[in-house]
């Protein structure tokens, strides 16, 4: 106050006190709040400095939430896979089981057909592991069929005059077309007969042998006292064509010839064996991983090897007869069951897949995930399931060629093993998926490691600018304290010093 005047050792003892009181004021501050530079008036550098630092701090560690949730995502993905490849290994065992058991069902059949008419008597085998409205005939006969004729010493086979030798004869091999043979005077010569015009029944028989081979017609001629013979392969084809042989004639008629016309054409049917019928069924390609058959002590024993009903058609009373009658042979029940366990699995797969989300981001549905490193977003990362082309797909059964799979599908070993196969490819997708997340999530979480490092280091370093030495402080509020003292007792004597005066007028 200007009305009031001080001496001068008041006023400096004043000044000094509270020059104290301001630094006691600084210092008791910084012990409240840890800091050493609380405003830019404490200091502007540091002060902007640090906030600068809190600031780029804050925004990174906004970032931290987006990268945690992230990391979840990618968990949850990465537990549906283990999921789904456990399902994959769960139906690979399914189908393994399916190719081992063997548990077809059969059923055995006596075979009678001594009485079954010509072109009656075939086993028809239609169902089971044939196509659709495909069925196969098996005879259960074998035909043999001989000619008859007259003396053969006197043919001519002189090849010359106008009644040059030639014999021909159709040969429909049984259960195929009728094919013309035809011996001629020079078949004769080149046979080595020495004389052409008495070619006797053996010599013709192995002329007309050597033919029917080079031919490839499954029949043989044997001479049964002067008459030719004329016997089918018992396993060739079946009877729907009988074999047909014509009368011997020669050419230009049978003057001068020596031979009479063939007296006819008898054919005959005779039953097939069990163990022919075997080999005529297992050896017929069509039929090969559909139906096996075997000799169940005489009778004939057809094992269905498919998981659908096989149908037979041919039987009378229940014997094999070539007749109108029919028989069905059950299916594998449980390949049939193992299949239905397998399309259970396959739907798990996919739901699997669907439940494998975190926060509404399911990246096994094709979801993609896009996560910010930094704060000004030019470092981030992009997750989205792809294959082994690196394009974006979900991992569901159809993108992993899983089909839905039949009883018939289970029918054949060759089936089983592609569909395994199948298997197999799924499984190395889906592992090859499960490693790009590893590696991907192994990526995040090291970069959320690092921004926390990061966070640390911008803190400690904004820290160091602004955050006070509480133990230098402690000591400097007692230095003033005392210091505080010693001017209220500077000012209090420089006060009695003033006081003086009163005494003389005690």
């Amino acid at each position: 106050m200007s009305d009031v005047t001080l001496s001068k050792a008041v006023r400096s003892n004043l000044l000094h006190l509270q020059n104290t009181a301001k630094l006691m004021d600084a210092t008791q501050e910084r012990l409240a709040t840890g800091k050493k530079v609380n405003s830019a008036l404490d200091n502007p550098t540091n002060f902007f400095t640090a906030a600068s630092l809190n600031g780029r701090a804050a925004d990174i560690g906004t970032l931290l939430d987006a990268m945690s949730n992230g990391i979840r995502t990618i968990e949850a993905a990465d537990n549906g896979l283990t999921a789904i490849t456990k399902a994959i290994e769960s139906m690979q065992s399914t189908l393994r089981q399916a190719r081992q058991d063997n548990s077809f069902k059969t059923q055995s059949y006596a075979v009678n057909v001594a009485d079954a008419p010509v072109g009656t008597e075939v086993l028809n085998i239609a169902g089971g592991a044939l196509a659709d409205g495909t069925d196969f005939d098996v005879d259960l006969t074998a035909a043999q069929s001989e000619i008859q004729a007259g003396a053969y010493t006197a043919i001519d086979f002189t090849n010359v005059g106008a009644n040059d030798g030639q014999i021909s004869f159709d040969v429909g091999i049984h259960g195929g077309a009728a094919q013309t043979i035809t011996v001629t005077h020079a078949d004769v010569v080149t046979a080595g007969v020495a004389d052409p015009a008495a070619v006797t029944a053996d010599e013709l028989a192995g002329i007309l042998n050597t033919k029917l081979d080079n031919a490839g017609i499954a029949a043989t001629v044997t001479v049964d006292g002067g008459d030719l013979v004329f016997t089918t392969d018992n396993a060739a084809g079946t009877s729907g064509a009988d074999i047909e042989i014509s009368n011997f004639a020669v050419a230009n008629g049978a003057a001068g010839s020596g031979i009479a016309d063939a007296t006819g054409t008898d054919i005959t049917i005779t039953a097939r064996s069990v163990d022919a019928l075997v080999t005529a069924i297992n050896g017929d390609t069509n039929l090969t991983g559909a139906v096996r058959a075997s000799n169940d002590n005489g009778k004939l024993r057809i094992e269905n090897q498919s998981t659908s009903a096989l149908t037979l058609t041919g039987l009378t009373n229940g014997e094999m007869t070539g007749g109108i009658g029919q028989s069905e042979i059950e299916g594998n029940d449980i390949r049939a069951s193992l299949a239905r366990q397998f399309n259970e699995t396959r739907t798990e797969l996919d739901r699997l897949s669907e439940d494998a989300s975190f926060n509404g981001v399911n990246l096994l549905r094709g979801d993609q995930l896009k996560i910010v490193f930094n704060e000004s977003g030019t470092s981030s990362i992009e997750i989205q399931a792809k294959n082994s082309k690196g394009e974006a797909r979900a991992i569901n059964v159809a993108n992993l060629g899983l089909l839905e799979l039949s009883a018939e599908d289970l029918d054949l070993n060759d089936d089983i093993d592609a569909q395994l196969a199948n298997l197999q490819n799924a499984l190395n997708e889906v592992r090859a998926q499960a490693s790009d997340l590893g590696s991907t999530l192994s990526v995040v979480q090291n970069r959320e490691d690092f921004t926390k490092r990061m966070i640390n280091t911008l803190e400690t370093g904004a820290a160091n600018l602004t955050l006070a030495d509480t133990n230098e402080e402690g000591a400097n509020l007692l230095a003033l304290q005392t210091r505080q003292q010693l001017s209220q007792t500077a000012l209090s004597l420089a006060s009695q010093a003033d006081q003086a005066v009163l005494r003389l007028f005690g």
